[in-house]
């Protein structure tokens, strides 16, 4: 059957109301009685707090409150996340820590209490350590001492898998050890005719949302019943959260999910508990919402890493061992992707040999949260570039190299499972064709200067996503006037709404315009899990699929009692019930519903439901081609052309797809050239404005070449996969190895700032 809706470039069902300034976010909300709050945070990276003189805050007109967490009769001594984070008590072991919290009748009056306060708290600076690497030593200071239990924020996002635990006890610092392993590898890497070992560094990165934090809280204590507004990417687990860091039932805390201006994992968990906090001990609606430079010093950002890589090939190419150690960067409490990039480093590509192990450090630094397929982009950027080195070496074609290596179904993953069907090796062969790669210059040859001085290279690199996995429901319901009512319990921050109507629509049969896709807040949502891990279309679009194809049979039924046909002659075209092959006998879905409804009616209601708990992956896999221009005198980089081929299993709306692979590539340069958070050796951070921080602008970011590759998922809702992860995923890597291609330095760190090419390509002369 052809398909008529999915498939389609209908536009986002949010589009007018975004476009027209129309729609409300979380600090347009105002209620009776709102006040506002403001956090005080510690400049320091470990410290002793001595004093906190409350009255300096308390003589601003217009406070009504300043709590500190001696005032907060609920929180952990030591949560194990960022979002479990209430006041800090005692001690601040990172910088941004809350401290205190002013609460006024204005939000200037909260902000000039905050600085007042801020001012005049005594602090004793304690040692801190800053550097992951001494952090990891067995003679390091605890960061942590009473930390229990791990993270669960990372796993959250969709992608975590099981690991081989090291046997080896992990020194106090280390809050998980990974490993990976199979066959021989110290004779893998003495059979190898080509061993290329390098060592990748890359800094902390910020998601750089446009929306900063925001949240709105509200407590009925009669009822004992907390409602919270906030733009969050997990309405059931900022719930799960927030009750139980508050000593609520989960009952009693009901999520009003608000439009999300930009998260990218960057708004799973943050406000939340301390605006509940704050509402249920003030008695009136409380607004916290941060400053730019508040995110950036207390927010959740991708973590730094050292990654430690050797890659062994024979005579002809084939790959023959990997090895690799890796450690990243916590900050003051774990939930680092260790395990992810540990899976996709030694997944990408068949290797018989394969040792890789993991680290996630505590540091006095903010704790690290996710950030668009956390984990995968360190983990490709290294491989990626060994696996050029190790072409440049055989003397063989670098896409070529890749075609005969790289995972297809059936190939073992470094966890011990074998891979589904999956399109990179499709996507490879998907960008030879293009236009960039098949114009490149060719490596090998000489590099000449343009007339502007500039040398030119082109580089490739594959990278992907192993998909998400979680438990969702959806209801459709129809109208009487053949209206489609879809609810589900997702939060759209990429259209996904969009993909999710024209799901139903399809499957029932009706016009998309009849479709409409109502997300509840807690208290009325379908169970769903969190808008992450590229995992809504695949596990949420499943049960509306599945829903709506419940909801068809209902409205069939009922159809064939009205024209006296069998349901099995019947279909749905157009919002119209037709007996085939007799066009006269038809009736519209809106006269079905109308059957089931008004007094009297002597026919159930149609409402379908489903639920799925889909538990195989669906990766999704692209491969990126980059072309540069780098001045060697001055080490500037510019990115002059990019094409992508990705695996998106079935493209459900092609204009959202190709604009979230067009948004990946942007995010993708700004990590490859630009964007770094700098903490000094005190851990104050020196790169907390958007002054300092620099982020690609439109005219750094090129005209993007997009091929979409259809290899369908055997569970995704027509074959589709999740396709937000991806596209972020390859882009440092094929620059850094474009990079390489022009000049013939290889540089090692992100992100490759025009310092670091002069200094390689000084160090490659000398």
């Amino acid at each position: 059957m052809a398909l008529t809706i999915v498939g389609q470039s209908v536009p986002r069902i949010d589009a007018r109301e975004k476009l027209t300034g129309r729609t409300v976010f979380t600090a347009d909300q105002d209620l009776r009685g709102l006040v506002h709050a403001r956090l005080v945070l510690s400049p320091h990276a470990h410290a002793k707090i001595r004093k906190i003189p409350i009255d300096a805050a308390k003589a601003v007109p217009g406070v009504v409150a300043v709590l500190t967490a001696a005032d907060l009769p609920f929180g952990e001594e030591t949560p194990n996340a960022r979002g479990r984070c209430l006041l800090a008590r005692g001690e601040t072991r990172f910088p941004g820590e809350p401290v205190a919290a002013i609460v006024a009748e204005s939000d200037a009056a909260a902000a000039d209490g905050a600085a007042r306060l801020a001012a005049a708290i005594e602090y004793e600076a304690l040692p801190a350590l800053i550097d992951p690497v001494a952090a990891a030593d067995r003679s390091a200071p605890l960061v942590q001492p009473g930390l229990q239990g791990a993270s669960w924020e990372a796993g959250a996002h969709g992608a975590a898998a099981a690991a081989q635990e090291e046997e080896e006890k992990a020194p106090g610092n280390v809050a998980s050890q990974v490993k990976f392993a199979r066959g021989d590898i110290e004779r893998g890497l003495r059979d190898s005719a080509v061993v290329v070992r390098r060592t990748f560094r890359t800094a902390v990165v910020h998601q750089a949302y446009i929306e900063p934090h925001a949240t709105i809280a509200d407590f009925d204590r009669g009822a004992r019943r907390l409602t919270v507004w906030t733009p969050t990417q997990g309405l059931f687990y900022t719930r799960e959260q927030t009750a139980s860091v508050l000593g609520l039932p989960e009952s009693s805390v009901r999520i009003v999910p608000m439009p999300v201006g930009g998260g990218f994992g960057g708004k799973i968990l943050l406000l939340e508990p301390i605006a509940g906090a704050l509402a249920m001990i003030v008695g009136r609606p409380v607004r916290l919402v941060l400053t730019r430079a508040e995110e950036f010093q207390t927010a959740t950002p991708a973590p730094q890493s050292i990654l430690e890589v050797a890659l062994g090939a024979s005579r002809d190419g084939e790959f023959r061992a990997l090895q690799a150690r890796l450690l990243f960067d916590a900050g003051a409490l774990p939930g680092a992707p260790v395990t992810i990039c540990g899976l996709l480093m030694g997944g990408a590509y068949r290797v018989a040999n394969l040792d890789i192990r993991g680290r996630e450090v505590l540091t006095h630094k903010p704790p690290q949260g996710a950030y668009r397929a956390p984990g995968s982009v360190q983990a490709a950027f290294a491989i990626e570039s060994v696996v050029d080195e190790i072409a440049e070496a055989l003397g063989q074609d670098p896409l070529e190299l890749r075609v005969r290596n790289v995972s297809q179904e059936g190939d073992p993953m470094p966890d011990g499972g074998k891979w589904p069907r999956i399109g990179l090796r499709e996507s490879l062969l998907a960008v030879r064709e293009s236009r960039l790669w098949g114009e490149r210059p060719r490596r090998g040859g000489a590099k000449t200067r343009a007339a502007d001085g500039t040398l030119a290279g082109t580089g490739i690199a594959v990278g992907g996503w192993l998909g998400g996995l979680e438990a969702a429901s959806a209801c459709i319901r129809p109208n009487p006037d053949g209206t489609i009512h879809v609810v589900v319990g997702s939060v759209d921050i990429s259209g996904s709404s969009t993909s999710l109507a024209q799901i139903a629509a399809e499957t029932i049969g009706v016009p998309m315009q009849q479709v409409r896709l109502v997300s509840e807040d807690s208290d009325g949502a379908p169970q769903s899990g969190m808008s992450g891990g590229s995992k809504i279309i695949y596990t949420v679009g499943s049960a509306v699929q599945k829903a709506a194809a419940d909801a068809r049979r209902q409205i069939l039924a009922l159809a064939a009692k009205r024209l006296e046909a069998a349901e099995a002659d019947l279909d749905i075209v157009d919002g119209t019930v037709r007996v085939r092959g007799v066009p006269s006998r038809a009736v519209a879905v809106a006269d079905v519903i109308k059957m089931t409804s008004g007094f009297g009616a002597q026919h159930a209601p149609v409402f379908g439901v489903a639920s799925e708990a889909i538990t195989t992956r669906s990766p999704a896999f692209g491969a990126h081609v980059a072309a540069v221009d780098v001045d060697p005198d001055s080490g500037r980089v510019r990115v002059t052309g990019y094409a992508v081929a990705q695996d998106v299993g079935r493209a459900i709306n092609p204009a959202l797809v190709r604009g979230q692979i067009h948004g990946g590539v942007a995010q993708g340069i700004g990590w490859a050239l630009l964007e770094q958070m700098v903490y000094d050796e005190s851990g104050t951070l020196t790169t907390g404005t958007f002054a300092d921080y620099a982020l690609p602008r439109s005219t750094d970011v090129p005209p993007v070449d997009v091929q979409l590759v259809e290899v369908p998922s055997a569970r995704g809702p027509f074959g589709a996969k999740g396709v937000g992860e991806p596209p972020v995923v390859p882009v440092s890597g094929a620059i850094a190895n474009a990079i390489a291609d022009a000049t013939g330095a290889r540089i090692d760190s992100l992100p490759i700032t025009p310092q670091r090419v002069v200094d390689a390509l000084a160090a490659r002369r000398r």
